[in-house]
């Protein structure tokens, strides 16, 4: 039976129901399997070129912007890969930006460093660290662009065979446009989009019925950045029971050999000769640095940033009540500072690795069930986007980059009902919110708030004209009333945030004043150090406040998104 969007959609062209149940496949998972080699015979509208010029128009003027460390991290990638043999990539410390990705992206930096050694031999100079010149910002941020190309084709081939193809055409736009990728990758410098386009590489096959290379893509992912790791789950199981078995669980063990060789070929090239020099436990070491704490200096938005929010306000309940409890005098310390380290909490019992690896792997064993009993393409898609969201939610030192392994693909989901629309409307809302303090400059504020209420309007609009439901019920008209006051509190937030950091160095300017003006008129003796150095500890809690607030306002949207995504998955047939 056709669902009420397809219905809607078309009564309002004049046609009739019977008409679409005629023309029309069911679902996501009735799409008819194209010819893979159709891939690059893209056809592009001229909507669609609009689009990709927009885009890229942006993506140019952005080149001036604000850069983190990550744009020198990936200049000395470039030195590394082309000053030094290959046996020496995993083990320079000639900065501290040491390589830390798997062998693929070495290799991709390898790539890059060519031209760069071309344009300015100054970029590829293993002792030039920190080195800023326009020839290195424009280069870079050029291979940003011309990488994420991958995403722009994949996005533009979503689109056709289709089952709703303008509502797909939105998607793909949001993906394209997306503030996520204008933040990380072109402003902050990183190359998501890049690997993102492969990771959706890897899904449209997988639509298209090509099991074998969805799996060699999803290969190829995993050498070039193991955080995709957290998805893995999700392929292996799909892969298992839709490619290498039957539909009465019987094990195929020709697609399973074709399988397993074409991923084992995959990692031979990427970590062979790592492995025959000897190297594997070097490479993994850089791989996986397991001292780092539970949070990330900026705590990322998930379910550790609520519990740790809570341990800081049992904290002040205990010194300002005076209520006799234990108290861990590191976590005191711990939890009174935003900085990179191990999070010890005051009062609440303490998280370890172990924990969260129990928790992620219990909730994701809950997806994965399902996805096993109906092992369609819209049940991977969602089991793919949960396996996502559960590490996010409870990882171990999760970044808030992170996000994005759930809003790219639950924006596939989106237009396949109301209910996963409105989820994804609050977690990308959440998600890309969360992403705001990576800019630390004035000057981007402004580019990355319009930026992200232009892109809001362009797709939440027409998604929510064509799939809005009316909630039928009374607990649904709560829900849906508090859901708005959410979405429009980060309103309120952004101006909060925005305002802190003036009213901090307010506070700060008049005690100084008013502790320099008491020393002079003798009212007391001024202490060592004097009354700027006093207020410099009370200033930096405030300083720290914007962080924590948007870490825990988002945290709340991205669980109730989590737990929204997961009753709506486990409740579909």
């Amino acid at each position: 039976m056709s669902s009420p969007l397809r219905c809607r959609t078309h009564v309002q062209a004049g046609r009739r129901p019977e008409e679409i149940l005629e023309e029309e496949p069911k679902g996501l998972d009735d799409i008819e399997p194209k010819n893979p080699s159709s891939w690059w015979h893209l056809d592009a509208s001229a909507s669609e070129w609009d689009i990709f010029i927009l885009s890229t128009s942006l993506k140019l003027l952005l080149f001036p912007a604000y850069r983190s460390t990550d744009f020198e991290v990936h200049r000395n990638w470039l030195a590394i890969t082309h000053s030094l043999p290959l046996s020496q990539w995993y083990y320079d410390t000639t900065s501290e930006w040491t390589l830390d990705y798997p062998p693929f992206f070495a290799y991709f930096e390898k790539l890059l460093s060519i031209p760069a050694a071309f344009i300015d031999r100054r970029i590829v100079d293993l002792n030039n660290l920190n080195y800023g010149a326009w020839s290195v910002v424009a280069y870079q941020r050029t291979t940003v662009i011309v990488a994420e190309l991958v995403l722009a084709a994949v996005a533009l081939k979503f689109v056709r065979g289709a089952v709703d193809p303008l509502m797909q055409r939105i998607v793909s736009a949001s993906l394209v446009l997306h503030p996520g990728f204008l933040i990380v990758d072109h402003i902050h410098f990183q190359y998501n989009g890049f690997m993102f386009g492969i990771l959706l590489w890897s899904i449209y096959m997988a639509r298209q019925g090509d099991k074998l290379a969805s799996g060699f893509l999803f290969a190829v992912l995993l050498n070039f950045k193991h955080i995709y790791m957290y998805l893995a789950p999700a392929y292996f199981v799909y892969l298992l029971r839709s490619f290498c078995m039957s539909p009465q669980g019987q094990l195929l063990p020709r697609n399973f050999l074709l399988l397993a060789n074409i991923v084992l070929v995959v990692f031979v090239v990427s970590l062979g000769p790592f492995i025959l020099m000897g190297q594997l436990p070097q490479l993994l070491s850089r791989l996986f640095p397991f001292t780092r704490g539970l949070n990330h200096a900026y705590w990322a938005p998930n379910a550790w940033a609520l519990v740790t929010a809570a341990d800081r306000v049992l904290l002040h309940i205990v010194k300002q009540t005076g209520v006799k409890l234990a108290l861990n005098a590191s976590g005191v310390a711990s939890t009174s500072r935003g900085l990179v380290g191990d999070t010890v909490f005051a009062v609440l019992p303490n998280v370890k690795p172990i924990h969260t690896f129990l928790v992620t792997l219990l909730s994701q064993t809950v997806f994965l069930v399902k996805l096993s009993r109906v092992p369609t393409y819209k049940s991977f898609l969602g089991a793919l986007t949960l396996c996502g969201y559960t590490s996010y939610m409870f990882g171990w030192h999760v970044h808030e980059k992170a996000i994005l392994l759930v809003l790219v693909p639950l924006s596939l989901l989106a237009p396949e009902s109301y209910a996963y629309f409105r989820t994804f409307t609050i977690a990308s809302a959440a998600g890309v919110f969360s992403l705001f303090p990576l800019l630390f400059t004035p000057a981007e504020i402004f580019v990355e708030v319009l930026c992200s209420i232009l892109w809001a309007t362009l797709i939440f609009v027409p998604l929510n004209r064509r799939l809005y439901e009316f909630p039928r019920s009374l607990p649904s008209v709560i829900m849906d009333l508090l859901e708005k006051l959410y979405l429009a509190g980060f309103l309120l937030l952004q101006v909060l945030v925005m305002a802190l950091p003036a009213l901090e160095a307010w506070i700060t300017g008049a005690r100084q004043a008013t502790g320099a003006t008491k020393c002079i008129a003798g009212e007391f003796s001024c202490p060592e150090p004097d009354p700027a150095q006093i207020t410099k500890s009370e200033a930096s809690n405030l300083a720290f406040l914007p962080l924590m607030m948007t870490s825990v306002y988002c945290a709340v949207g991205l669980v109730w998104a989590f737990l929204r995504l997961s009753f709506i998955y486990l409740r579909q047939e």
